[in-house]
């Protein structure tokens, strides 16, 4: 055993003379592996902050324990922040520290080898804000930065927007993006799911319902998605009905139009009054006649495509059936309408009371 372990310190010394001491350190280092054993660990990698800062981050997290060994493998392999790509990372259990270093470094895409993306999903938004702050829960962008970015005179400009029509860019739905993703590039991405939305078909239909733009078939479908949130069956008829109203010049008289310009100051009152509706706002319909500048809200798709492929009929009136249903009435004469708002009238009356 002796002359065993003589020979092996002589043939280390050996490697040791031919390759140098600094690569054999190296390779030692490189074979230390992170501390979770389990399962993996989501990080987050910043190359605005130094190497040292990195390690004693990792140290942190528990999934290194050997800061000088990482610093000095990194060092021999020639990397320094610059060379680090920013963004989220998933580290597997015991991956060693030449594999961790490895996917840390930046790539021709400018992400690094092994970066991951995460899912952004933003759904029942109401304002451009609330879209914004569900962004920034996903991605490493402040949610003011990026509604000043949009709102931008420049973005604007660029996507033929203005700043009342241009929550219609931002289509509802869960992405997949690099955790560092800029207001800029989380824009384009938009813009081009747009585009991609926005197809030959869409737009033949877009002008066959006689509406002008994406962004006024958006500005319905917000409507039509606040008249009737839960039964999507009901999305068609509200469509039409809509239409309809647009293309005899009656005002859309929308509940939901008038609700908006007052935010949240109506949450929870059941009984609108005309002082509600008497609010003067662009986006009041019982006020002013036509779509008002842009979207109520930023509607799922698939109202979206209601108001493309309406219902075929001729109602200009709904009401809200007396139930909890969340179902309407509808009527192509005011009178019937009359009666089914009286219907209602009566059974909220009742209801409240008790």
């Amino acid at each position: 055993m002796f002359k065993k372990g003589l020979i092996v310190v002589a043939i280390l010394g050996v490697v040791g003379v031919a390759l140098g001491w600094k690569h054999i350190g190296a390779f030692m280092d490189g074979r230390k592996s992170t501390l979770n054993s389990s399962e993996a660990v989501r990080v987050v990698i910043d190359n605005s902050k130094t190497m040292e800062e990195i390690a004693k981050e990792l140290e942190a997290k528990k999934l290194i324990d050997n800061v000088d060994a990482f610093l000095s493998l990194a060092e021999y392999k020639g990397l320094d922040n610059k060379k680090i790509g920013s963004g989220m990372y998933s580290i597997e259990p015991a991956t060693s520290y030449r594999a961790l270093l490895n996917g840390f470094t930046l790539n021709s895409n400018g992400n690094g080898n092994a970066e991951i993306e995460v899912e952004v999903t933003f759904n029942n938004c109401v304002t451009l804000k609330d879209m914004c702050d569900a962004v920034a829960k996903c991605l490493a962008v402040k949610s003011e930065d990026l509604q000043d970015y949009i709102l931008s005179s420049e973005t604007l400009s660029k996507y033929d927007f203005t700043p009342e029509s241009v929550p219609a860019l931002f289509m509802p739905n869960s992405y997949r993006m690099y955790y560092d993703t800029d207001a800029e590039q989380f824009v384009a991405r938009m813009a081009s799911e747009f585009k991609n939305f926005w197809n030959a078909d869409r737009m033949a239909k877009l002008k066959q319902v006689g509406l002008k733009s994406p962004s006024q078939a958006v500005t319905l479908a917000s409507i039509v998605y606040g008249e009737q949130s839960k039964n999507k069956s009901e999305w068609p008829i509200i469509a039409r009905l809509y239409l309809n109203r647009l293309n005899t010049g009656m005002k859309l008289q929308s509940d939901p139009t008038f609700k908006f310009c007052w935010g949240d100051q109506l949450k929870g009152v059941q009984r609108l009054t005309y002082e509600h509706r008497s609010k003067d706002c662009p986006y009041n319909t019982y006020l002013y006649n036509g779509l008002p500048p842009g979207p109520i809200s930023l509607p799922p798709t698939g109202v979206v495509d209601a108001v493309l492929n309406p219902d075929n009929n001729d109602y200009l009136y709904m009401c809200a059936q007396p139930n909890y249903d969340g179902l309407h009435n509808f009527a192509k004469d005011y009178a019937k309408h009359a009666a089914y708002a009286t219907e209602f009238q009566n059974w909220l009356a009742a209801e409240l009371a008790n």
